[in-house]
């Protein structure tokens, strides 16, 4: 049985989150494995001071996860298994040695923590999951449910080289699971006549056939404001994006981030790499 990864932080975001995965584990009948990762806290003064144990860190971090655990096992199906781990270490590096293990359905995360602090730290550990994995990862806004599914999902596409970049399998398994609408969003940025479609469109309509996909050609100046707009407008229940193509990861920290398709975005975003 396929499993979903779940880090979390212990914070409102990362709960809501694991609430969501929950959900898409019920519907696709997955089992899941929830993972806090903690670092030993130093003062830097004339010279660097532990301030906490490793040993007082590590069973505070194994309680509230066993507490997390009971909560998760409450509200999974009976014949899904909830495992837990806690570990001294850097987040990203602990995700990717799970990953490679496993290989997971998904790895389900917030993208941003509520107070300023939360942002910069639990913020920084989705965008370094994203550049990092190999495995889907899916950044959950915050207050986000799973609701009724995931019924409509947009593919964000630049329609170049799409043999080679889109990941159709990943793709294929998404939508074939969830009996979903797929709508495949191409924003054009400059104005250029989009009558005649492009040899990259009709090879991406090749790959994707079996599926049935919409096509929607959208005119726009950004390229994540418009990906964001239609997904409002058209009330899409996930966004597929291949960061390399979006340069979503260049813009993820950025000061002026209102047009940050992650963190703006009221809908989920699952970052895929290439295949």
């Amino acid at each position: 049985m396929r499993t979903i990864v779940v880090p979390t932080d212990f914070s409102a975001i990362a709960t809501n989150a694991l609430h969501y995965a929950i959900e898409m584990a019920n519907s696709v009948k997955a089992h899941l494995l929830l993972l806090h990762v903690y670092q030993v806290p130093v003062s830097y003064t004339d010279a660097p001071i532990v301030l906490v144990s490793v040993d007082e860190l590590r069973h505070a971090a194994e309680k509230r996860m066993d507490q997390l655990k009971e909560l998760t096992r409450k509200i999974l199906l009976p014949e899904q298994k909830v495992y837990s781990e806690t570990r001294l270490g850097n987040v990203t590096d602990e995700l990717e040695a799970i990953c490679e293990k496993i290989r997971p359905f998904a790895v389900v995360m917030g993208t941003k923590g509520a107070s300023g602090f939360e942002r910069v730290v639990f913020g920084s550990n989705t965008l370094s999951a994203i550049r990092h994995l190999h495995v889907p990862v899916i950044c959950v806004p915050p207050g986000k449910s799973f609701g009724k599914g995931i019924k409509k999902i947009g593919f964000a596409c630049d329609c170049k080289e799409v043999v080679a970049t889109t990941p159709t399998r990943i793709i294929r398994d998404l939508v074939k699971n969830f009996e979903a609408e797929l709508h495949v969003l191409n924003v054009n940025t400059d104005g250029a006549n989009q009558d005649e479609k492009p040899e990259q469109t009709v090879l991406l309509e090749t790959l994707l056939s079996d599926l049935r996909p919409i096509y929607h050609f959208l005119e726009h100046a950004d390229i994540e404001d418009a990906i964001n707009e239609f997904a409002e407008k058209n009330n899409l229940d996930l966004i597929i994006s291949i960061p390399k193509q979006h340069k979503l990861i260049d813009k993820l920290f950025r000061k002026s981030s209102t047009r940050q398709l992650v963190y703006q975005s009221h809908v989920p975003v699952m970052c895929i790499h290439e295949e």
